[in-house]
């Protein structure tokens, strides 16, 4: 198929390149609490929600420093303004304007399923009105979602807000977290493959990519 019912994008590290600030805020904060993320840790904590990462770092800082876990609200007191200093930073992926104006062109239906929560979306996305023209958004705080990646009910959801089959969707990812939660959706998974990381590293059946640009979309038709 080389028009999808539907296309369905990640967020971070996909349209917009702000997982190297995200890694930045979640080593600076743990650092605070004596703790030292590795790039493995990094990687892990990828493409999934705030209250997902939070838990994994309070229980990182429990188990391997000897120091009680801090609260939600101490670490993300941290956390937070650090991320929100370097968000603006962020610069879309190369290939992610183009493609996201392909399917507007084509006139593909787009959904945005973010791990990230509304109001950082708002703030991720204000530099950047090219992102406007996707109208329908899943996000990691949305009332009607019961668990974030790598679950697959965010594009379920996405899909049932679409009027579409996910098996006839094409999603878009770079997190190992946010490949897994559209496969297991059933969608077509396309990979933004991550730095250090191998098409090897994603579930099978993925098909991966080393830019955007690779995508052919309407191509043939």
């Amino acid at each position: 198929m080389s028009i999808p019912a539907a296309c369905l994008f990640d967020l971070d590290g996909l349209l917009l390149d702000t997982e190297p600030l995200h890694a930045q805020a979640w080593r600076e904060a743990a650092g605070q609490f004596s703790l030292e993320l590795s790039e493995g840790d990094l990687l892990h904590l990828r493409g999934r929600r705030r209250v997902d990462c939070v838990a994994l770092v309070r229980s990182w800082i429990a188990g391997r420093t000897g120091l009680p876990a801090p609260s939600d609200e101490s670490l993300l007191a941290v956390q937070q303004p650090i991320a929100r200093r370097l968000m603006p930073c962020a610069r879309p992926v190369q290939g992610a304007q183009a493609l996201v104006a392909r399917c507007q062109t084509l006139g593909v239906p787009m959904a945005l399923v973010t791990s990230s929560a509304s109001e950082a979306v708002a703030f991720k996305c204000a530099p950047h009105p090219w992102l406007n023209v996707i109208d329908f958004r899943v996000m990691g705080d949305d009332p009607e979602l019961a668990l974030g990646k790598p679950a697959p009910d965010p594009f379920l959801l996405a899909a049932r807000r679409l009027k579409v089959s996910p098996a006839d969707c094409w999603a878009f990812e770079d997190s190992q977290a946010g490949a897994l939660s559209a496969s297991l959706a059933g969608c077509q998974v396309l990979v933004l493959v991550a730095p250090g990381l191998g098409c090897d590293d994603y579930p099978d059946g993925v098909r991966c990519f080393r830019s955007l640009q690779e995508v052919e979309l309407g191509v043939g038709t």
